[in-house]
């Protein structure tokens, strides 16, 4: 059975698309971008600081299905400019212990509200 997930400490959808989805054990979390959800306005203090936002919306988000950092097990990033590779990196390293998750990373030309970078999640209970 389909659970919608809808979370009000992380950013309610731009569109229209839900927070996420969990199917058999598996959540399927709707891409995040640097909303602070307090204010329903996007950071604008640099990519750093989008970046987060961003993991912390994905901490609510996994906090209000029972989830952890441990049970993500795929990550898609996008970023509008891959220069900004190195500075995931390092997110990552303070974000998640090893074993990482999988991810991929690709560089697109635009995100919604002119975001630097997008994260989408899967996770598994």
């Amino acid at each position: 059975m389909k659970k919608i997930i809808n979370d009000t400490r992380a950013p309610k959808a731009v569109g229209t698309y839900s927070q996420g989805v969990e199917l058999n054990g598996v959540f399927y979390f709707s891409g995040q971008i640097g909303i602070n959800p307090e204010t329903s306005q996007m950071v604008t203090t640099g990519f750093k600081d989008e970046l987060d936002q961003i993991l912390k919306n994905v901490d609510h988000l996994l906090a209000d299905c029972n989830l952890t950092r441990e049970n993500i097990f795929k990550t898609t990033i996008f970023l509008t400019d891959l220069e900004n590779f190195s500075q995931v990196n390092e997110a990552y390293t303070n974000f998640f212990k090893a074993p990482f998750p999988a991810r991929s990373c690709v560089e697109v030309s635009r995100l919604p509200k002119d975001a630097l970078v997008e994260i989408e999640v899967l996770a598994h209970s």
